[in-house]
Formats: C-alpha cells, sequence, structure tokens
C-alpha cells in the first residue's frame, strides 16, 4: 500500500508497452492495445479509491497517424469500443470523463460520441480523467499560442497583459493543477511529446513493466517514489 505521506494531486501516464506484450505473445498489437484497455479500466478505478484529483492518460498521440493503417484502425476502434463500454460505469462512480487534443482529425461520429460523453459526465464531483487523443504537447501551445494572439490583435487585452497564467489557462488542461507526478512504463525515457507545459516541474517515474502487466502495487511504487522526493520548484533545500 501507499505509505501515509500523502497522493499525488494530478497523476499523468504514459501508457508504453501494449504492442510489444502482444508480440512477446505472439499475437496482433491490437490484443495488446486490448489487453491495455483492461488496465485502465483497473487503474482508473485505483487511482479515484486514493482520491488523486486528476488523471490524465496518453492514449493516442498525434504522432500515433504515422503508425500502420491497420493499427491506426484497431486503435480508433479500441476507443470508440470503450466510449461505448465504459462511459455509463464511469458516470455512476461520479468520475468526470475529458478528452483534450484535435478531435477534428476523427470522423464526425467519434466526435459526437466523445462530445455525449463529456457532457453526460461534466457535473460529476469525483475523479477527473482526462484522456488525451490526437493530442501533442506542442500543438497544445500552439493552439494557446494563437488563441492569445488572436486576442491582442483584437484588442481584448494588451501585451503587457500576456502572462504564464493567462497562457495556461487557455490550454488543453487550463482549469486543472499542473501534474504532480508523470509514470511512463515500458521501460522508455523520454516524453514524447506528452504534457511539456504541464509537467514543468513534475516528478518522473520510469518502469520496464509493459503497461498490460501494470498494476495497483506498482503504482503504489510510483506514488511512494513520488513521497519520498523533495519538491523544491526551483528553490534550494530547508
Amino acid at each position: 500500500m501507499t505509505k501515509k505521506r500523502g497522493i499525488p494531486s494530478h497523476v499523468a501516464i504514459i501508457m508504453d508497452g501494449n504492442g510489444r506484450w502482444a508480440q512477446q505473445r505472439n499475437q496482433l498489437r491490437a490484443v495488446g492495445h486490448r489487453a491495455g484497455l483492461k488496465t485502465v479500466r483497473k487503474i482508473v478505478a485505483y487511482a479515484a479509491t486514493l482520491k488523486v484529483k486528476v488523471l490524465t492518460l496518453y492514449a493516442f498521440s498525434s504522432e500515433n497517424w504515422r503508425r500502420p493503417p491497420n493499427e491506426v484502425s484497431a486503435l480508433i476502434s479500441l476507443f470508440i469500443y470503450a466510449l461505448k463500454r465504459e462511459i455509463k460505469s464511469l458516470n455512476k462512480n461520479n468520475v468526470r470523463l475529458n478528452i483534450i487534443g484535435d478531435i477534428s482529425r476523427f470522423s464526425d461520429n467519434l466526435q459526437n460520441m466523445i462530445i455525449q460523453a463529456q457532457n453526460l459526465t461534466k457535473n460529476n464531483s469525483g475523479l477527473v480523467l482526462n484522456i488525451a487523443a490526437n493530442y501533442g504537447g506542442r500543438w497544445d501551445i500552439l493552439q494557446s499560442a494563437k488563441k492569445m494572439a488572436t486576442q491582442v490583435t483584437n484588442g481584448e487585452i494588451t501585451l503587457d497583459e500576456v502572462t504564464e497564467d493567462r497562457f495556461a489557462s487557455i490550454m488543453c488542461m487550463g482549469e486543472f493543477p499542473d501534474v504532480d507526478l508523470v509514470i511512463r512504463t515500458g521501460g522508455e525515457y523520454r516524453i514524447s511529446n506528452f504534457l511539456l507545459w504541464q509537467i514543468a516541474y513534475s516528478e518522473l517515474y520510469f518502469t520496464d513493466t509493459l503497461w498490460p502487466d501494470f498494476n495497483q502495487t506498482l503504482f503504489d511504487e510510483a506514488i511512494n517514489a513520488f513521497n519520498a522526493r523533495e519538491r523544491r520548484f526551483g528553490g534550494i533545500r530547508n
């Protein structure tokens, strides 16, 4: 179990290793993605139990379109399946679903499903579950810069009113606190264009465990590692 020192308010996870998990079992990569969805279900439920306030999962990056068409199709189909199957359970358990990313590239049907799912859960007061779909950290910063530049051009704000706080407020997760803890599974040691602004002072935790094998015990280990670190946010040790 986690130690008593505290639970991070905002945890973000780069869910890596589904494809390799399947390949190790001589199965199609799509099988790994389906296994990964089962892990998502377990970790979301556990995070809610721990009273994590915000959980952000990297489901589909803007770079994932470069994967083979059959894998992209399988990922999109799994996303649709998850929305249909999980949304009632999320709503029943007071979880608020929020999709971050450029959903305009998805089909009209999927966009409508996303909007409906978000509307169904928007008043829930429990865990906020952010799913990053067609998301990239550089895209997030760029689209916010464009919005702010438009505000200045239109005379809505002055250049002197362009501040970090104002800029952050119009990003995808502007209403939520910055990320406290980033977990990446699968043995890779990089951020992969994930929440570049929001993780400026996050603690990073990497594990070799492939995402389908990630579990509550390993989540506890990541949180215990977070609690063992001293967060100074650019300051000095007291």
